[in-house]
């Protein structure tokens, strides 16, 4: 496991958190970790990850809605999806291959992680998306 992969591990264990699962990617280079679990957002839960390795990057990455671009909605949503991202500096939504409407925070980390700093970015990411998710869910539906 790289180091900061372990550091955010103690922090959690430290802060007695205990809603991730732990996934070490064999055979990477990079020493990649993964740490999934859920945010709860307008009572939906949305997947979410945290992903750790030997670069100077942390990505936190929430699945705001599966297959969410559709024939009938994909003018509007990628209208929208590009002002929220111009308009949010940590934040970069975009719409990957399946059409499923995500989020990522990349954090450039030098030296040791913090995991106050993980956690400061996901009290960002709640109130956000309790702030947006249902324009997001108008535009989908």
């Amino acid at each position: 496991m790289n180091q900061k992969a372990e550091a955010f591990k103690e922090y959690l264990k430290e802060k007695d958190i205990e809603v991730f699962e732990i996934e070490e990617l064999r055979g990477d280079e990079q020493k990649t970790v993964v740490f999934r679990s859920y945010l709860t957002v307008e009572g939906q839960q949305l997947p979410v990850i945290v992903i750790l390795d030997d670069s100077f990057f942390a990505l936190v990455r929430v699945q705001i809605s599966p297959k969410a671009m559709t024939e009938e909605n994909h003018f509007e949503l990628l209208k929208k999806v590009n002002e929220e991202s111009s308009a949010y500096k940590p934040f970069k939504l975009y719409l990957n291959q399946a059409g499923d409407l995500m989020l990522d925070v990349c954090m450039v980390i030098e030296g040791e992680l913090k995991g106050d700093t993980i956690y400061a970015m996901f009290a960002l990411i709640i109130d956000y998306l309790n702030n947006n998710y249902r324009a997001f869910m108008k535009c989908i539906w």
